[in-house]
């Protein structure tokens, strides 16, 4: 075990690479970059920025989100070095500054894919940073039936989800049984009201009862015509709910070949390695017939060295997933 002294000493070194490889001055090795940044854990990456700031007085992450050198690969040291509740916030923020559907999918992945704890502290970076509410600024800046949807999830996380009830997962199905069959229209109002009053934990054994008693699938069930817009829009958020790395799967293989390829890429690899990118890759090649490495390198073509390192980087992280 490393003492206290071999840490700091360890933490100091790391942080003259850095240094070197993004304030401009020295040589840089920037296969040590690459090491630092996907060897080091979260906490180690922590300490790393503390001790940076005592080393060089300044703020390490500031020096990363605007240095001209090595542009491509300080932006995923940012993402990799920011404690992910307050990326998490700042990936909300930039959703929310957008009207495409790939950043709505980008909003209902923070929302739907984090713990009750973490988005409490998503909620509190967010308004540290940005002076408002995230509640607020999805009620001010989002329309129609998925604002009401991601505002009812994001309140169901304020429940104690820690025991699933499965007998009122299945008075719960008979309910969104009700709601789409009984009239001639979808009742929006009851779905939306119910998932706002249960957890995520919840809301899975209620969609696993619904499949049990009735046989396909509730996501399937919205695909009907008169679900319209708003089974379109509440199947997306139920498959981030079910499936997470099917939905973030769906988000790569939409993303190729567009410009926003190489930043959904380095997002879902770096927020996900360590939780479930080992999934997000199976579910991307049952459907692409590649696996992520493959698409790292063809979307970070290795010719140009600064794309190669920012491919070798997201590599590392699949690969030590």
């Amino acid at each position: 075990m490393e003492t206290s002294i071999q840490l700091s000493k360890k933490y100091a070194l790391d942080c003259q690479h850095l240094h070197r490889g993004f304030s401009g001055n020295g040589a840089t090795n920037n296969q040590k970059l690459v090491e630092i940044l996907t060897s080091r854990n979260m906490e180690e990456l922590k300490l790393i920025s503390q001790t940076y700031s005592a080393l060089y007085g300044q703020d390490l992450l500031h020096l990363l989100s605007t240095t001209q050198k090595n542009q491509l690969l300080a932006r995923v040291a940012y993402l990799r070095m920011s404690e992910p509740h307050k990326r998490d916030a700042e990936i909300v923020r930039g959703s929310l500054s957008s009207t495409s559907s790939m950043d709505l999918n980008t909003l209902i992945e923070v929302v739907c894919t984090r713990s009750p704890s973490e988005l409490q502290s998503i909620r509190q970076a967010y308004r540290a940073r940005y002076g408002s509410d995230v509640e607020q600024d999805i009620t001010r800046r989002r329309n129609g039936n998925l604002k009401e949807v991601l505002l009812a999830i994001l309140n169901s996380s304020k429940i104690d989800g820690r025991r699933v009830d499965m007998s009122m997962a299945m008075c719960d199905a008979k309910v969104l049984y009700e709601a789409i069959e009984s009239g001639r229209s979808i009742d929006k109002k009851t779905i939306i009201s119910l998932m706002g009053q249960r957890s995520i934990g919840q809301l899975k054994a209620i969609f696993i009862s619904y499949k049990q008693l009735y046989g396909p699938e509730f996501s399937k069930s919205l695909k009907r015509d008169k679900c319209g817009e708003f089974g379109k829009e509440l199947r997306v958020i139920i498959r981030c709910i079910q499936h997470p790395e099917k939905h973030f799967a769906k988000q790569l293989r939409r993303a190729m070949g567009n410009s926003k390829a190489r930043e959904v890429l380095m997002r879902v690899v770096i927020t996900r390695s360590a939780i479930d990118i080992k999934g997000i890759n199976n579910a991307f090649a049952a459907k692409t017939g590649l696996p992520l490495e493959s698409l790292v390198r063809r979307e970070f073509n290795s010719a140009d060295k600064a794309n190669g390192l920012v491919a070798d980087f997201l590599i590392a992280l699949l690969r030590g997933s």
